[in-house]
């Protein structure tokens, strides 16, 4: 059916064709995009033109007109109509008989509807007033009725919309800035709002005001195609899920990628991404010319009076060959060839984010057309160039979107492209891949005078995930691409091989802090053998923290950066020629004042002894920008108990029960005073209240001794309320993977769970442990975002390591308690 028989349909029929027609259009396979658009507006535009003449066939003085998206012809399937009953103000009576006969058909079959019925002179003194309204108005589009009147309208809103552009713009930039505040930037959200998001439709919007204004312009390259993929997107969101939405929701994407004809989610988030990062850098580079034209027109009536009327000449600073400063941005020299040097890219954004300035918008679209690809291995200089924007601090960010706008990173760096706007499903992660290295190599840059070789701390910071554009785990992809990489931008093969191993191992130094025991001495002496040199676990332990501080505050805190101080103390003294003896099985950490006081208290009563307090440490020093206030790390919670099984399942289960989430643990055996008999454990938590206030610590206590005396049923306590609340759609979590580490610990079988944190999961996996009939030594418990990495100790009854095939079965049937 065709775009005029599906109008014709509507004609013939009224209302109900007009909802026939409209729902054969939507549901046609073969239509979408902007031709689905344009057919769906043209068709409700006939319609509501039907119904303006048959309401008021000799009404004069009056019209139809459609404003914002409507206006601009971009009609999803669930969007507002947005109307306009513009009248002289002749016959107010005959006029709101007009607007009821309007719009009771609309509400009548269900669609959205923004009206107002408006003069023209009310209508200019409301769009006066309402920035918003004045926006919606300068799309405005005669649909039905006196056309000289729209006409006059529309002239008039643009003249005005030009004549308080000055005054306007800002407020406009400002309502921008406070929308982006409240919603995000797009390009990084895994939930987006294709709409309001920084990034998103608004800010398209606001930039064809801008324009409408002739004050500035934005760059038009790649923004039409950018917009049209936002909202080709949003209509499959419509159709996908049957209402008026623009939130792009986890467990919608799958089917709105398969309505878009897309591979998946992924593929559709980038997309999305790419659309909103050409969005974005079209409104920074916008902006900063509407900010640049009003300080010139505020400042030159007062040069010129200065100078006698004459025009005062620009002034020009210079940065650094080939690049100077002009009217607060890096722009080329004058006397600059790009053609001839193909190492000026990259001068001119360092000498741009060593200034703390921009990149001029021309500057790079000059240097992207003519420069000359590099040669292989780099010069010197453009090595030096790279290692010197990377660690120009925060303004790096600014200049590389702009390398990467034009297409320069990309040319630069070929693998890069793997990474660009790829998202990243975890709920640790703030930041896509791409923006992902650049933060990392901003917080690196912090960290270059603690290391004898900040070239290639912030080189690996660039690096460190650059595999996650491949298949596999992305550390051993990573090695091969950074020592590729490293070989191309010049550094030698010794050089190369550092960095390969520093992209290897980056996730090392804190996944063996926070899950292994520090006190084995296997834990240390297998990170030393995988680092190799001291030089390598200094730059190591500063990527390490650079990395945690730019994936997002779950990351890191000054807890983490203890323990990770306090490996990285130890594989020094290795490397340094201290090599520890292996201790006894039985052996402990030291022993404070307070955990001593618990486990005699515990020993004499014959029970648990806890105590609970709030915990709050100051930033760590200068490895991070200090937050406001101190670091909140929840609660902690010190148990002395009796050496008794069930212990954990027991302690995991009451927290459970009692709401508090569990983000850290510790559970090891004490040794007590010579003199004193018996055997105590210690746990050490760090939990926080799901909602409300803390429980009391003697009610805590209450129920740890019925639940280790089996009078308090915790399984069928958490069964009860998982059953009083209906199960919530969300994400798919992978399914939870339980594995054996034989080389972590001499002394002990290391059972490594990682999987989706949910209340009682660590009263699960402790009750599945007992049931094994397994002893646990001790026991490393993290919370990143919903996952859990937990790292369990154990042994058999005879307190010996357990044998390889004993080790694999009691973690298949862990697996396998947890994934039923």
């Amino acid at each position: 059916m065709t775009s005029t028989d599906v109008r014709d349909e509507a004609e013939d029929s009224g209302p109900s064709g007009y909802a026939a027609a409209r729902l054969r259009l939507l549901t046609e396979g073969a239509r979408s995009g902007p031709p689905r658009r344009a057919a769906l507006s043209g068709l409700t535009d006939d319609w509501l033109a039907g119904l303006f003449t048959a309401a008021a066939p000799g009404l004069r003085g009056a019209s139809l007109i459609a404003v914002g998206g409507y206006g601009r012809g971009e009609l999803s399937p669930r969007s507002d109509l947005d109307l306009v009953l513009l009248h002289d103000g002749s016959d107010p009576e005959a006029v709101a008989a007009l607007a009821d006969r309007l719009w009771y058909p609309v509400w009548d079959l269900g669609l959205a509807l923004d009206h107002s019925v408006r003069t023209p002179a009310e209508a200019r003194r409301t769009a006066g007033e309402d920035l918003k309204v004045q926006l919606g108005l300068l799309d405005a589009r005669h649909l039905a009725g006196d056309l000289g009147l729209t006409a006059a309208l529309r002239t008039t809103v643009l003249a005005d919309w030009r004549n308080q552009a000055p005054r306007r713009l800002p407020e406009l930039q400002e309502l921008c800035a406070e929308r982006a505040e409240r919603q995000g930037e797009l390009q990084y959200l895994l939930e987006p709002d294709l709409k309001e998001a920084r990034g998103g439709l608004r800010d398209a919007t606001a930039l064809r005001a801008v324009a409408a204004s002739w004050l500035a312009d934005a760059p038009r390259e790649g923004l039409d195609d950018a917009r049209r993929r936002l909202l080709d997107v949003r209509d499959a969101l419509h159709l996908a899920t049957g209402r008026a939405t623009d939130r792009l929701a986890l467990q919608e994407q799958d089917q709105v990628a398969a309505e878009l004809g897309l591979l998946d989610a992924d593929t559709l988030l980038r997309q999305v991404y790419e659309a909103a990062r050409v969005i974005s850098y079209a409104s920074d580079v916008t902006w900063r010319e509407v900010s640049r034209v009003l300080r010139s027109r505020s400042v030159r009536p007062r040069l010129r009076a200065m100078l006698g009327g004459g025009k005062p000449a620009t002034e020009r600073s210079p940065l650094a060959e080939g690049v100077v400063e002009q009217e607060g941005e890096a722009v080329l020299a004058r006397a600059a060839r790009p053609e001839r040097d193909p190492v000026l890219p990259l001068r001119a954004a360092a000498a741009a984010a060593q200034a703390g300035l921009p990149l001029s918008l021309h500057a790079v679209r000059r240097l992207a057309a003519t420069v000359r690809p590099l040669p292989t291995p780099w010069p010197a200089e453009a090595r030096e160039q790279l290692v010197t924007l990377l660690g120009s601090g925060r303004p790096t960010v600014e200049v590389w979107e702009a390398l990467e706008a034009e297409g320069l990173v990309s040319r630069l760096l070929p693998d890069w492209e793997r990474v660009r706007c790829r998202p990243q499903r975890n709920a640790v992660h703030v930041w896509t891949v791409d923006r992902h290295l650049i933060e990392t190599a901003v917080r690196a840059s912090e960290f270059t005078r603690r290391v004898s070789r900040p070239d290639l701390l912030l080189v690996a910071a660039l690096l460190h995930d650059i595999g996650k554009g491949w298949p596999g785990d992305h550390s051993v992809a990573g090695e091969i691409i950074a020592q590729d990489v490293a070989a191309r931008i010049g550094f030698d093969r010794a050089d190369s091989a550092v960095l390969a191993a520093l992209v290897r191992h980056h996730l090392l130094l804190v996944e063996t802090a926070t899950r292994r025991d520090l006190d084995d001495p296997a834990t240390v002496r297998l990170v030393a053998r995988a680092v190799g040199t001291q030089s390598t676990l200094e730059l190591l332990h500063a990527l390490t923290e650079a990395d945690a501080l730019a994936t997002g505050p779950a990351a890191w805190s000054s807890w983490r950066g203890s323990l990770v101080a306090d490996l990285v103390r130890r594989v020094s003294a290795v490397l340094a020629g201290d090599v520890p003896e292996d201790a006894p099985a039985t052996a402990a950490a030291v022993v404070t004042a307070e955990q001593e006081r618990l486990a005699l208290e515990s020993v004499a009563t014959g029970g648990p002894v806890l105590a609970l307090r709030a915990q709050t440490e100051p930033p760590a020093g200068d490895t991070a920008e200090a937050p406001d206030g101190p670091e909140p790390l929840g609660v902690e919670l010190l148990i002395a108990v009796p050496d008794q099984p069930g212990v954990l399942p027991a302690v995991a289960g009451v927290l459970a029960v009692h709401r508090l989430t569990v983000r850290t643990a510790e559970l090891r055996a004490l040794e007590l005073p010579d003199g004193v008999e018996g055997s105590v454990l210690l746990l050490d938590w760090r939990v926080a209240a799901e909602y409300g206030s803390l429980p009391q610590a003697t009610r805590l206590r209450a129920d740890l001794v019925r639940a280790l005396d089996g009078s308090l049923d915790i399984a069928a306590r958490l069964a009860e309320r998982d059953a009083a609340y209906p199960r919530r759609r969300g994400v798919v979590a992978p399914p939870p993977r339980v594995t054996v580490h034989p080389a972590a610990s001499r002394h002990a079988t290391v059972i490594e769970v990682r999987a989706q944190d949910a209340p009682g999961l660590l009263f699960r996996i402790g009750r599945a442990l007992e049931d094994a009939g397994v002893l646990m030594r001790s026991a490393h418990v993290s919370t990143l975002g919903a996952n859990a990495v937990d790292a369990f100790y154990v042994t058999g009854p005879e307190g010996d390591p357990l044998p390889g095939e004993e080790a694999v079965a009691v973690a298949r049937k862990l697996e396998e308690t947890l994934r039923g």
